[in-house]
């Protein structure tokens, strides 16, 4: 055994996933990835956890969330440049495609180091691209590694009972709506009132379809909520999770929930995102063998991001 192979923390520190982003003066720059990092480090306890890289996702990867269509879209679109995947947010850029395509074999990386037993928690920082749909790029989103890992949960491991879990200011449409009719797919979405932001939807009423309804949790914000009301919102985040007894939790902790990020209007600190994923791994003890896969999501003032993040990730070892 190496001397790393002890430590049952992952986090993703990879230069392919890094590079997903759309320039300097995009709120999603490729900046992110580093200034996460740099605060891990700061935080004293980078010795604790174990790093490791992403690779390319292969096609069929990506066919097991979306459409064959759209693949050949995004590749030919970002291939050519000066355009954009989606009405205005998603530029087309050359490189693009391969950083998300990178993306999300990060994610598919640390769902089987999960799976395996490798680890029991990891971290994506650039994963969580929740907005991206079976057939369609959105805010910001290329391909959707959240529904691509629960897709491989399904298909290589047999996993049932699969749990989304979701603190990004932005309601993850992508997911909601792909599988809203999936009973088995159970999800859990605290965001800001979809009236004042994107992608306007997430209302306390969606809570899926058919066999589904019921099996879906949208607890919109009103702006400007606090702590003290995400407190109050995740009590039922918890009674939800546990009426379904999840096999693996997938968490998308957006850091844009934060006071201060520069498109939402949330005022959480970054002790919301430690309190979330201080309880997702108790539940994961009880329910999934301890596997909670962490995604950076949104989130586009660098220092909360950094501090969310390292927040996370500081809980993931402490249960660990």
């Amino acid at each position: 055994m190496s001397a790393d192979e002890h430590k049952r923390v992952i986090v993703i520190k990879d230069e392919a996933t890094a590079a997903y982003g759309f320039g300097s003066s995009h709120p999603f720059g490729a900046d992110r990835h580093d200034a996460f990092h740099a605060e891990l480090l700061a935080a004293g306890f980078a010795s604790d956890v174990r790093f490791a890289t992403g690779r390319p996702a292969t096609r069929e990867e990506l066919l097991r969330f979306h459409t064959g269509r759209y693949v050949d879209f995004v590749e030919r679109a970002c291939a050519q440049g000066g355009t954009f995947l989606d009405a205005g947010d998603t530029p087309a850029l050359p490189g693009l495609f391969e950083a998300a395509s990178a993306v999300v074999g990060a994610t598919l990386n640390m769902v089987e180091a999960l799976m395996t037993g490798a680890a029991t928690k990891a971290f994506v920082p650039i994963g969580g691209l929740h907005h991206a749909g079976r057939d369609h790029a959105a805010g910001f989103c290329v391909f959707n590694d959240c529904g691509i890992a629960a897709e491989t949960l399904r298909t290589n491991y047999g996993l049932k009972r699969i749990a989304y879990v979701d603190i990004d200011a932005h309601h993850g449409d992508g997911m909601f709506y792909a599988f809203e009719e999936d009973a088995d797919l159970i999800i859990a979405d605290i965001h800001e009132d979809g009236r004042a932001l994107f992608p306007g939807t997430g209302t306390v009423h969606e809570t899926g379809k058919g066999a589904a309804v019921g099996t879906k949790l949208n607890l919109p914000m009103r702006p400007r909520s606090g702590d003290d009301r995400f407190l109050q919102a995740w009590s039922r985040v918890e009674a939800h999770l546990q009426q379904f007894e999840p096999e693996f939790i997938l968490f998308q902790c957006g850091a844009d929930s934060i006071a201060g990020d520069p498109i939402a209007h949330l005022q959480f600190t970054s002790a919301a995102h430690a309190h979330a994923a201080r309880r997702l791994c108790l539940l994961a003890r009880q329910y999934s063998r301890g596997r909670v896969l962490g995604m950076g999501g949104g989130g586009y003032n660098r220092a909360n991001l950094a501090a969310a993040w390292t927040a996370v990730v500081r809980e993931f070892v402490a249960a660990s």
